[in-house]
């Protein structure tokens, strides 16, 4: 008992030393574990703050993105400014990729000067740089340390000038994925060493991913509006055409005015084309001194290597960027200051039929859909042309049957007075035939009436001619011998008289009398007159020679002289001839009486009108029966004016 007893005291003090030491531990630990939760939440609540932050940032941009549906820079600019501050960026930029190089669309915060050289030089990244790294593979591009970069930053404009320019030392680049095309970059820029976060970088990727659907909407919202304007325009053309279907002029004026305005185009024009020449059919916003330009020149065939002149060789859509850089600049060009020019053309069946030409004043090319709509607007013209030709046409055959039945009611009440007028002008004209030359008869039938047999005073030239020796035959030989002789004698002095249009007086036996200037008028009827005289001697001088290989001596002689007569009809009912009766009839007879076989005599006055024109020889002076004094006659010796 007195051990235990001596020993509790130490053993107590030591419990006690333990204990103290205890609790001292248990307050440190009680303290750490109570400043534990106290770190957790300030923790959770930072990561709190930061993710609604986040879900404000992505809330507010897809907000800018529903309201302006078609409009890129308030939604870009919406993006970067909530991710240069989110981030802890000094600026930001967004570039889009063309297939060839990065250009600047958006900023914010951006260092003016950088931007603006980001804005007026578009560059072509390499493929050893980062930016060419990125774009090739389409990866995320995070440069801790511009400065430390140099051995390729040399080779990229992007990194030199943003350290040189911009003082850009961390930059994160998130490529802009359309599938998996690549279309753009959203870069953020701290002008500090300081890398970003992986959240960070992860915001920025979510933020790539809605200009990806800003810039979707906003192409497929323009599509939309596009095809809705072309659609409104198309609708409006036809419905000019409908309610127009006659008038083209209408027509043509809408699509021009839907054209240049959907186009963005200053001024336009419609040509006609004829196969030929083009023709201004219509114009709209035409400038003032090429609309007097075009009014005066009127048709006209295109200029060699012009717009309108490639069309018409190919038939297909000519576009121009840069009219003024041409070798030769149009009217358009020279006149109205125009610059890009697109022409298409109007075809019909595969055949030119016209173009239509839109001019902006400034160089900037035309779209593929713009060209397009412009095709189709052609195509719209080509269309009212067609139904402006068959309307016509329609119009044309109504009025045509229209008048067929009005006709066909007139014929059908005039039928039995038509047909006894024609039965008797039959029998007029067979009778007119018989009895008087062709000329006369066939003038008297076209003018419906007789007048031109009564008797009246005119100007001719009466051709006399005969056959030398005629009379010897015909007492020696028989009357069939004779008459056949005759037939074929008249024959063929009958058929160069009708060649001539000379008006066969008479016939008689052997003796022939033709007169020109009458009935029907001739500009020079004595050179008429001897000139068939020249091809009546050629004719029968070929029928003489066989006449003489039968036996007979016959030769053949005429006589022309000119002045006036009294013409009309003789005879009785029943026998009419028509005679023209004075002086220039007896002289060409006596001038035939001394024509030698061969011999074409002609008067003083016949030879003033024919001796430029003909060959003559003098044959002295003839004493003729019932002329008063001597004629000086002529011989015709050829056509052809005399040799000097």
């Amino acid at each position: 008992m007195r051990r235990r007893s001596g020993a509790g005291p130490e053993r107590a003090k030591s419990r006690r030393r333990k204990t103290i030491t205890q609790k001292r531990r248990g307050l440190r630990n009680a303290s750490a574990a109570d400043h534990q939760p106290q770190s957790n939440v300030a923790q959770l609540t930072r990561e709190r703050d930061e993710a609604l932050e986040r879900e404000k940032a992505t809330a507010e941009v897809l907000g800018v993105i529903s309201s302006s549906p078609s409009e890129l820079h308030p939604v870009f600019q919406a993006m970067l400014e909530n991710a240069t501050r989110i981030c802890e960026a000094n600026f930001g930029n967004i570039y889009r990729w063309d297939g060839d190089s990065l250009r600047l669309v958006a900023t914010h915060n951006t260092p003016p000067a950088y931007a603006e050289l980001r804005r007026s030089s578009p560059f072509r990244p390499g493929s050893e740089t980062a930016t060419g790294r990125m774009i090739a593979t389409k990866s995320i591009t995070h440069v801790v340390d511009l400065g430390l970069e140099r051995g390729y930053a040399e080779h990229d404009p992007l990194f030199v000038e943003g350290v040189e320019v911009g003082g850009i030392r961390t930059l994160l680049s998130v490529p802009i994925m359309t599938g998996n095309e690549f279309i753009g970059a959203f870069t953020i820029y701290r002008q500090e060493v300081r890398p970003f976060t992986d959240k960070q970088i992860e915001m920025v990727k979510n933020f790539a991913a809605q200009a990806v659907i800003a810039i979707e909407n906003t192409r497929l919202l323009n599509e939309l509006r596009d095809s809705l304007q072309q659609q409104t325009a198309t609708a409006d053309v036809l419905k000019v055409i409908s309610s127009s279907p006659g008038e083209l002029e209408p027509v043509f004026q809408a699509i021009l005015e839907n054209a240049t305005r959907i186009c963005e185009a200053k001024f336009g024009t419609l040509f006609r084309f004829d196969g030929d020449a083009f023709r201004v059919a219509a114009g709209v916003g035409t400038p003032r001194e090429l609309a007097e330009f075009e009014r005066q020149r009127g048709p006209f065939r295109p200029e060699l290597g012009s717009r309108l002149e490639r069309i018409v060789g190919t038939k297909q859509v000519v576009h121009i960027v840069d009219d003024a850089a041409e070798s030769v600049p149009s009217p358009p060009t020279r006149l109205a200051g125009a610059r890009s020019i697109v022409a298409v053309p109007m075809l019909k069946d595969d055949v030119l039929i016209g173009a239509i030409a839109v001019f902006r004043q400034e160089v900037r090319p035309f779209t593929d859909k713009q060209i397009a709509l412009l095709t189709n607007f052609a195509a719209q013209a080509v269309i009212a042309i067609e139904n402006a030709e068959l309307l016509k046409q329609l119009r044309e055959r109504t009025d045509q049957l229209e008048a067929q039945s009005q006709e066909v009611t007139k014929l059908n009440q005039q039928l039995e007075h038509r047909v006894a007028d024609q039965v008797g002008e039959i029998e007029r004209m067979g009778r007119l035939r018989r009895f008087l030359p062709p000329q006369v008869a066939d003038l008297i039938v076209a003018s419906g009436t007789e007048k031109e047999l009564e008797s009246h005073r005119r100007e001719i030239t009466a051709l006399f001619c005969d056959l030398r020796g005629f009379t010897g035959f015909s007492e020696s030989s028989d009357p069939e011998d004779v008459m056949a002789l005759l037939r074929e004698y008249h024959s063929a002095i009958g058929k160069i008289i009708f060649a001539y249009g000379g008006t066969l007086e008479r016939f008689a036996g052997d003796g022939v009398m033709v007169i020109f200037n009458d009935p029907v008028p001739v500009e020079n009827p004595a050179l008429q007159a001897v000139q068939m005289a020249l091809d009546m001697r050629t004719a029968i001088s070929a029928l003489i020679e066989r006449w003489q290989e039968l036996g007979h001596e016959l030769g053949f002689g005429i006589g022309i002289a000119h002045g006036y007569a009294t013409l009309g009809t003789v005879g009785f009912e029943g026998r009419f001839d028509y005679a023209a009766i004075g002086t220039v009839s007896n002289v060409a007879s006596r001038l035939c009486d001394e024509a030698k076989p061969g011999q074409i005599l002609i008067s003083p006055r016949v030879l003033m009108a024919v001796k430029e024109a003909v060959t003559v020889e003098p044959v002295g002076e003839f004493t003729l029966k019932g002329i008063s004094r001597p004629l000086r006659a002529h011989n015709v010796l050829d056509a052809g004016p005399p040799k000097s």
